[in-house]
């Protein structure tokens, strides 16, 4: 029937018809022994000492009364059936028959009853008092937890049994190696208490300083989007490595904490790209940052590195035999050049657009490496606000290059003879590329940046590290943040992208910028 009370709606309360309809008859008494008596009778048989068939009381379908209203149970001329706490008779009945299996030695099977008995004897006192169950077996099925029966005695000729295969004693097994640990000794055995748990890295450290910063750890909103134009869309953190020659490179990019809270998207823009192959490869890592409170700074940045990687990548034949052959005064013009192409191109953008030179504009750093194994010339250049460091014997250094002058330490045969010009650089490394005309006369005069340039060798273990201005700020006036990133970044082993992003996100109270960097470590 239906829970709630409503009219069934299908044939799901068939069997409740079924049962209450009134079609169909009752079932009647059953003809199978259903009474006090039989029941008794079925329980006694199932402990084990059933009554003799002669002495059980006659199967009737129930009680009937007597003159006085007692039952034929009481009657005289019955016998009462042992009940289990009651002892056993002085002669018991034998068992019906041996359960199903093997008979027993010298125990054959005969008679209509299914009797047994010892060949030609008939049992006696002595016989059924063995066959009597005992305190271990009463209870229990026939045939189930009995105790097997002996074996006959073998005849005194007769040859000795082979030995049972559980009574042979098995091999023993030989003893295991000694388990080795890492360094290659026997290691302590282990016990059943004892549980070998691998070692956990530290947790990231979230902040260095006396307290938290205001914003969240995570980011919080995205920038708003435009559905025709997705592609203009930034993500919140870049992650990238490699690793060539001699060097391991790491670089991440992540948004600011403020941006992440207002929405705003990344300023700062990553590129990292390899020209050519083998040994006369040559890796560039580019960023950027666009102009504060600019709608479109992101943007600029990412065309000040598409151009500058653009450049590089047509010229980089000719760039890496002139950092293997260390010219420096050649390097230093040529990358000028280029540096000042790339950012002639975001000038002529604002004018298009209609905006002032310095609202379209980007702070650009570059950084070349070459991929064989042979040269550990690093190079750097760049133009607008950022950091070069250098970890080297645990100690930070920075070795940001004035402004105008080529840094590095001094390398025997580096830098080009005194040719053209009393400086010592030769104007005639342009590449191929002329300096783009100006779209107005006369042509503008924007305040521009002025150029950096280092080129410097390094020496195995030195960690070389370059960033935007978001990481190059907290570095210099947050000693704990140094100290923090030397114990990190000590060690042989460069870390993996995670941890290094982890290590570059460690965030300083006051400040809040994106921050950009790319670190490399010598072998």
């Amino acid at each position: 029937m239906s829970q709630q009370g409503g009219r069934p709606a299908g044939p799901e309360d068939d069997w409740w018809a079924q049962l209450y309809d009134d079609a169909t008859g009752d079932t009647g008494p059953t003809a199978a022994p259903d009474s006090l008596d039989d029941r008794f009778v079925s329980a006694t048989g199932t402990l084990g000492a059933p009554a003799a068939p002669e002495a059980l009381p006659p199967q009737r379908t129930g009680p009937e009364p007597g003159p006085e209203g007692a039952t034929a149970s009481g009657a005289a001329g019955t016998v009462r059936p042992r009940a289990p706490w009651e002892p056993p008779p002085a002669a018991p009945p034998e068992p019906a028959s041996f359960p199903p299996g093997p008979m027993p030695p010298g125990f054959t099977q005969r008679g209509p009853e299914g009797r047994t008995a010892p060949p030609e004897t008939a049992p006696g006192p002595d016989a059924a008092a063995k066959s009597r169950p005992t305190a271990g077996t009463e209870g229990a099925a026939p045939g189930l937890d009995a105790p097997p029966p002996a074996p006959p005695p073998l005849p005194p000729d007769a040859p000795p049994a082979p030995p049972s295969p559980s009574a042979v004693p098995a091999p023993p097994l030989p003893d295991a190696p000694p388990a080795l640990d890492s360094t290659g000794e026997p290691s302590a055995p282990r016990t059943p208490t004892r549980v070998d748990l691998p070692a956990q890295p530290p947790a990231p450290l979230r902040f260095v300083g006396t307290r938290p910063p205001t914003y969240d750890a995570e980011p919080t909103a995205l920038p708003a989007a435009d559905p025709d134009d997705l592609g203009d869309l930034v993500a919140d953190t870049v992650l990238d490595g490699a690793r060539y020659g001699v060097c391991t490179l790491r670089a991440a990019s992540v948004r600011g904490d403020s941006a992440r809270y207002r929405g705003e998207p990344r300023r700062d823009a990553l590129l990292t790209a390899r020209f050519g192959a083998g040994e006369q490869a040559l890796v560039l890592v580019a960023m950027a940052t666009g102009a504060r409170a600019t709608p479109g700074a992101h943007r600029a940045a990412a065309e000040a590195c598409r151009w500058i990687g653009r450049a590089v990548g047509r010229s980089h034949a000719r760039l890496v035999e002139d950092i293997r052959a260390a010219r420096r005064g050649d390097l230093k013009s040529g990358l000028h050049r280029l540096t000042d192409r790339s950012l002639g191109r975001l000038r002529a953008g604002a004018a298009e657009q209609g905006l002032k030179p310095e609202e379209y504009s980007a702070t650009l750093r570059c950084l070349l490496l070459p991929a064989d194994p042979a040269c550990r010339v690093r190079v750097f250049f760049g133009v607008g606000a950022g950091g070069l460091f250098r970890l080297r014997d645990g100690a930070w250094r920075d070795i940001e290059p004035p402004v105008g002058e080529v840094a590095g330490e001094p390398v025997v045969g580096f830098g080009s003879p005194p040719a053209e010009t009393p400086e010592g650089d030769r104007l005639t490394m342009d590449l191929g590329i002329p300096t783009p005309p100006s779209p107005y006369e006369p042509a503008p005069q924007p305040p521009r940046e002025p150029f950096r340039f280092r080129a410097s060798v390094a020496r195995p273990g030195d960690v070389l590290l370059m960033c935007t201005e978001g990481l190059a700020e907290p570095l210099r006036g947050e000693p704990e943040l140094c100290r923090h990133l030397t114990g990190r970044w000590s060690e042989p082993a460069p870390p993996g992208l995670a941890a290094f992003l982890a290590d570059t996100q460690v965030r300083v109270k006051g400040y809040a910028d994106d921050r950009t960097a790319a670190a490399v470590w010598e072998a």
